[in-house]
């Protein structure tokens, strides 16, 4: 058997830390970045793994690079805190790792809204590439929606990571809040001028395609919450964009 690291990257997840890491545990090394957590996250991690490190914030690529860096195993597993491996996920990843078909993989992703697992709105079966041979791969250094860059064709795994995704009202409007002034400053990169236009157009569009083109309507009221935040995101975006565009001389 191929050895694998997993590599986690935290800030204040201590209510889900825990789940997290216990479905890791039976992997050969567990490396987790802290970006200064004020709650027990860290404290938790170390009760998994001597290999938790204590850093500053610089984006999400930047982050799991400096995870990525310390892996030594054959293979690495990137995870979020909220996400957990399934024992039939662990059994297939393990195969996958005997047979190395491909030295890439996608995972599927079942994410839970307000409770409720989401089917659609274009979170389901949602791949995300998180399985590789240790140096085929490295992250961008996106801010924030940062990917897996490489050279080589990838294969798909067809069990699930479960990901606890947004739990109640409060993280959602916190999750909206960060997400879109970390995505502010790559419109504002790109040079295009943006307004209160702008804002309104693609907040609607994200909406309109996410409740009713990818069907987000047959997951209930949550699909729609979901997509009213999806919309809200995009616009918050433009719109902080457009004020940091005026700001400046």
């Amino acid at each position: 058997m191929k050895s694998i690291s997993v590599i986690i990257i935290t800030l204040n997840e201590s209510l889900k830390i825990e789940a997290c890491l216990d479905s890791v545990k039976w992997t050969d090394e567990i490396i987790v970045i802290d970006s200064g957590s004020t709650d027990n996250t860290v404290e938790i991690c170390k009760k998994y793994t001597d290999k938790v490190y204590e850093t500053d914030w610089p984006g999400f690529g930047p982050q799991k690079n400096r995870a990525l860096s310390y892996a030594s195993c054959d293979w690495v597993l990137s995870i979020d805190a909220d996400e957990v491996v399934t024992p039939e996920l662990k059994e297939e990843i393990q195969s996958a790792l005997l047979n190395e078909t491909f030295e890439i993989y996608d995972i599927p992703r079942l994410s839970s809204f307000c409770g409720r697992d989401l089917h659609y709105g274009g979170w389901r079966p949602d791949y995300v590439t998180r399985l590789f041979k240790n140096g085929s791969a490295s992250f961008s250094n996106d801010l924030v929606h940062e990917r897996l860059v490489f050279e080589t064709k990838k294969g798909k795994l067809k069990e699930s990571l479960t990901h606890a995704s947004i739990d109640d009202l409060d993280s959602m409007l916190s999750k909206v809040n960060a997400y879109s002034t970390a995505g502010t400053q790559r419109i504002v990169d790109k040079g295009k001028q943006v307004g209160l236009f702008s804002a309104l157009s693609h907040g609607f569009w994200i909406f309109f395609r996410t409740y009713f083109l990818r069907l987000g309507f047959l997951d209930g009221k949550e699909g729609f919450i979901m997509a009213v935040s999806a919309g809200e995101n995009t616009y918050y975006r433009y719109l902080k964009a457009y004020y940091l565009q005026k700001s400046k001389p």
